[in-house]
């Protein structure tokens, strides 16, 4: 069942357009603070009443302003998880999850058991919200809006209120959530680390518009798209399976399109598949084969494009036997190498500069 969205809306001086569409899977919608994001999600869910558009679930249509059809927020079947759990203080976990039951009318009711079980809360049913971690509080936010039946789950940057030990606590459960429920899921985020972990399909919004749609991978190549995605985190994504571990130095050794690479080792099995996240900040070029280095990742690549900040950098995209990676570099760096269109180069990675972390591929 998909969702499609076709609005425009203004408050203030601000308006927001937005046309796309999503299948079941994990959609992000990405941009800076001010993009037009949680807008958007609200527009969604009900508690915004756009001035022009239409949204439909499937053949469910849930605004039409052209017709006059608006249905109320609660009739949307729609699950909703803000940054913060919002749970009730005074009731158990077990009492916060079975709420969600309450707006759950349909005879295709999910168990209470099978949410326990997908976000591992089992232990903490008999705990009050007082008690629990900010990661564990997501975890039952998350079970009580799937309880409700939801046809279609929204997530406003839920992790945002979370340190990093509690976004990785969480971060599997959420690819789960992706991978084993066939529902549509729309997560505000403006952390490339999550989006290029979890989404399958990226909207991208600056200045209340939709700049581009496509997977982490395509949006990222695009230098065009750079000063969106932010200049820090701008990089590349690159698919590549787990060859081997090799213990004795810690590394796990990964296959892609590009060439081989190493990451620190991974807990993940030799066969899988993952999504990595190399920032053109962490990429170096060499005219030459980098023979005595301390770099193990070295790939070759045939330059594509160039573009510059304006400043003292450029932008250099790469093909790699069918992989794109990006590189930054000094504008005099690239003159000495003689950079241009059709140059053959040979990138340098440092093995910590890889996210191994990256989501699994289904």
């Amino acid at each position: 069942m998909s969702l499609n969205v076709a609005v425009r809306h203004q408050q203030g001086d601000f308006t927001l357009q937005a046309d796309f569409a999503c299948d079941p899977g994990l959609t992000a919608l990405f941009g800076r603070s001010g993009a037009g994001k949680t807008t958007l999600v609200n527009l969604i869910a009900g508690l915004i009443w756009p001035q022009q558009g239409r949204i439909a679930i499937g053949d469910r249509v849930l605004v039409d302003t052209a017709n006059g059809i608006f249905v109320p927020p609660h009739q949307r079947r729609i699950g909703y998880v803000f940054q913060e759990g919002r749970l009730f203080p005074h009731l158990t976990v077990r009492q916060n999850l079975l709420y969600g039951r309450w707006f759950n009318s349909r005879a295709d009711k999910i168990t209470l058991e099978q949410i326990v079980d997908l976000l591992g809360i089992a232990p903490l049913l008999s705990r009050r919200p007082g008690n629990l971690s900010g990661g564990e509080k997501q975890r039952v936010a998350i079970g009580r809006a799937l309880l409700s039946r939801p046809e279609l789950l929204l997530m406003d940057e839920p992790l945002a209120a979370l340190d990093a030990a509690r976004k990785d606590e969480i971060l599997p459960y959420l690819e789960r959530l992706r991978d084993d429920l066939a529902l549509p899921i729309v997560y505000v985020s403006h952390a490339i680390p999550e989006v290029t972990r979890l989404a399958d399909m990226v909207v991208l919004l600056s200045d209340g518009r939709v700049q581009a749609v496509g997977s982490m991978a395509e949006l990222s190549s695009r230098l065009d798209l750079f000063p969106l995605l932010g200049r820090y985190e701008a990089g590349a994504v690159l698919a590549a399976t787990i060859v081997r571990h090799d213990d004795a130095y810690g590394l796990t050794e990964l296959r892609c399109t590009a060439g081989r690479l190493f990451i620190a080792r991974s807990s993940r099995a030799v066969g899988e598949t993952l999504r990595l996240r190399i920032r053109a900040r962490d990429v170096t070029l060499s005219l030459d084969y980098p023979d005595r280095t301390s770099a193990l990742n070295a790939l070759y690549g045939i330059v594509t494009e160039l573009k510059s900040d304006g400043g003292s950098q450029m932008e250099v995209k790469l093909d790699c036997n069918g992989d794109s990676l990006l590189a930054r570099v000094t504008r005099l760096s690239a003159e000495r190498l003689h950079l241009k269109p059709g140059a053959a180069v040979h990138a340098m990675i440092k093995t910590v500069a890889l996210d191994g972390a990256g989501r699994k591929e289904r």
